[in-house]
């Protein structure tokens, strides 16, 4: 997007939110949650494959509805600021999605020593 704002300086204005956003949502928020979803405590090995796939279609389809509609509605075209409205609103419910998958992992002082207890039951 650089190089075309360098060929067409005029376009400067209405792509520059939308190249932000593609860096800050499509590049490291996306970077935040991936490696949040790898790093977490995973008990048991347990992986969720249904959230991680939930969040990354959300977030994406978000994304890709804000950088293919922002410019044209920034260029005047009113009748977008409902899908933009939804953009954001997929956009919500991944970063929701993600909170709720984070605090299922969560684990508490009280979970390791349950954990510690019953890994020294069993031997």
């Amino acid at each position: 997007m650089g190089t075309l704002f360098y060929f067409f300086p005029g376009l400067v204005g209405p792509f520059r939110p939308s190249h932000v956003h593609a860096g800050l949502v499509g590049f490291f928020l996306q970077m935040v949650m991936g490696v949040a979803y790898w790093m977490m405590p995973r008990p048991g090995g347990l992986r969720q494959d249904r959230l991680e796939a939930f969040t990354f279609f959300l977030l994406n389809a978000g994304l890709l509805l804000r950088l293919l509609l922002e410019p044209f509605h920034l260029m005047g075209w009113e009748g977008l600021r409902p899908w933009l409205g939804l953009s954001g609103g997929l956009q919500l419910a991944a970063t929701l999605v993600f909170a709720y998958a984070m605090t299922r992992w969560v684990v508490t002082a009280d979970m390791l020593r349950k954990m510690r207890e019953e890994r020294e039951r069993r031997g």
